[in-house]
């Protein structure tokens, strides 16, 4: 799956680590466009799942409009394949009414499959499917992770030792094809000519967005993440394991379970938060197609939108 050259080349891309303030300059970018927005956050596709994911507010919903949001219910899946085959359609919609298509988020798996296709890679096997999680069960943390690492250490490094959905699936198209996800899903960059201008990432101070990070934790709690939490695990259909590993949600879920205190999903939450945000700058900066912008911590929004905007 590709998007149109054409069309890749109107679009615009806000990226980032999470909590560097990227739904606020992305309205800010798109009322001086002329843009909407889709989502580049692989957990604000979930409906109910508004705390956790600083998921854009009904106002600022309403001010610009944004595509791929509370599209699918938590127990649903998607993989990349499907996000960029529905980005790709609402891109075309957005592009036909004559507006700019204006991606914003920080799930750069997401942006480096719109800016260079998708590895599809084999059907599911379910039978090795089984049979890995009832290996995994019972064994120490860690244990998928290091199995991957023996096979296949290059998606080990950029995979979390905890999100056992990937892990499995990495483990799978080894077991399939016998070569490694890391060496089938290297896809590699248009040509310089052909690749859209405006894909930046945001790169802020790190002191400065680990505090941010602490705050909009404690923000979050505040707004009543646990009780959003509880919420989606009373659903009929519950919360799929997609969605149980999203930041916040995990951790939660294991103090609703009596597995940790609250004070310590919060202690977890502010420090995976930070770890996540140390990998998805990794991520970014070793995308050859971003161009980085240095946030300022004493720049507004409207500052740094006008800034990017002269970049045109």
């Amino acid at each position: 799956m590709h998007f149109e050259l054409r069309l890749l080349q109107r679009c615009w891309f806000i990226a980032g680590p999470t909590a560097v303030g990227k739904t606020t300059l992305a309205i800010e970018i798109a009322t001086r466009l002329g843009a909407e927005i889709l989502s580049l956050d692989s957990m604000s596709l979930y409906r109910g799942m508004d705390i956790g994911t600083a998921k854009p507010s009904a106002e600022e919903q309403q001010r610009i409009p944004h595509h791929l949001v509370d599209i699918l219910d938590p127990h649903e899946g998607c993989d990349v394949a499907n996000y960029v085959e529905l980005a790709h359609q609402a891109a075309m919609e957005i592009d036909a009414r004559g507006k700019i298509p204006l991606f914003a988020g920080g799930t750069g798996l997401y942006l480096r499959s719109i800016l260079r296709g998708v590895f599809v890679g084999p059907s599911a096997d379910p039978e090795f499917r089984s049979k890995v999680e009832e290996e995994a069960d019972g064994q120490p943390p860690g244990y998928l992770h290091e199995k991957l690492r023996s096979v296949d250490p290059a998606s080990a490094v950029r995979l979390h030792p905890n999100d056992q959905r990937r892990l499995i699936r990495a483990l799978e198209v080894y077991h399939v094809t016998g070569r490694p996800a890391s060496v089938l899903q290297t896809q590699q960059p248009l040509p310089a000519a052909d690749r859209p201008r405006h894909v930046y990432w945001l790169e802020p101070p790190r002191d400065w967005l680990y505090d941010r990070i602490n705050r909009r934790v404690d923000a979050m709690i505040a707004e009543g993440l646990v009780d959003e939490v509880r919420a989606l695990l009373a659903r009929p259909d519950g919360i799929g394991s997609t969605a149980r590993q999203a930041l916040g949600y995990k951790e939660i879920i294991d103090h609703l379970d009596g597995r940790c205190t609250l004070d310590e999903a919060i202690t977890a939450i502010k420090t995976r938060t930070r770890q996540f945000a140390k990998r998805q700058h990794t991520w970014f900066r070793n995308l050859e197609e971003c161009t980085p912008i240095a946030v300022i911590p004493d720049e507004s929004p409207s500052e740094l939108a006008d800034r990017l905007v002269a970049l045109a």
